[in-house]
């Protein structure tokens, strides 16, 4: 069975795309532009958040640190993505922090200034609630593969998953960060990453990775390939 990869996309870029022009108009002129370089934190788990980010250009990643030190990665943010917003709505301390993946330029709109749009966009309380629903089901779904599934189908599934965070270009994640993604140690990546290279699954070039052979990792995602 085709692993569907809707059910590992957040898709918060639907949330601004699905409002009417005036009211996305309105929505784009609220906030500030900000400029994050690669490594800086846009926020951080135990922060206590003053407004809401949309991502212009450039990629974030989610993730939170566990006991031992090491970095859990949950999901990569792109252009059109909205952020940040749950514990905002919530009224709640960061649960996890998001870092630039890339050098990142982003529209920030305070707490007050997102209170208010809420009240003048009417169909902005829904879609919110929405989308948080599906993240919802986004979370478990990654809970359950990191769970359960087995390394080398982990990686086919995120591989697959990525490349659509990419756009459907090369994937220029750094191998640590993929790592963290997978959850696994940086050694038992490379190992295998060089056994699908060797499979003709995917090409590395200057560090990027091409997916060359998406049915078999589809096939390999899903466990239908061995």
């Amino acid at each position: 069975m085709k692993v569907d990869i809707k059910k590992f996309d957040f898709q918060s870029n639907r949330i601004i795309d699905s409002l009417g022009i005036a009211d996305r108009e309105l929505f784009l002129k609220s906030g500030s532009k900000l400029n994050f370089k690669k490594g800086k934190l846009i926020f951080y788990e135990g922060g206590i958040p003053t407004g809401i980010f949309l991502v212009l250009s450039g990629k974030a990643k989610i993730y939170k640190t566990g006991l031992d030190g090491k970095d859990q990665i949950f999901y990569i943010y792109k252009a059109g993505d909205l952020l940040g917003y749950h514990p905002v709505l919530c009224n709640e301390v960061y649960e996890d922090s998001c870092e630039a993946l890339e050098n990142c330029h982003v529209l920030f709109i305070s707490k007050s200034t997102f209170e208010n749009l809420l009240k003048k966009i009417s169909s902005l309380n829904l879609l919110l609630l929405q989308n948080m629903s599906h993240e919802f089901g986004v979370m478990v779904n990654t809970i359950t593969v990191l769970a359960h599934k087995p390394l080398r189908e982990r990686l086919a599934l995120y591989l697959l998953i990525l490349r659509e965070r990419y756009d459907g270009k090369e994937i220029t994640v750094p191998r640590e960060d993929l790592a963290n993604i997978i959850g696994t140690a940086r050694e038992s990546l490379g190992r295998l990453l060089k056994e699908f290279k060797g499979d003709k699954l995917i090409e590395i070039k200057q560090r990027a990775i091409f997916l060359t052979d998406s049915n078999k990792l589809q096939r390999i995602a899903s466990s239908e390939f061995y």
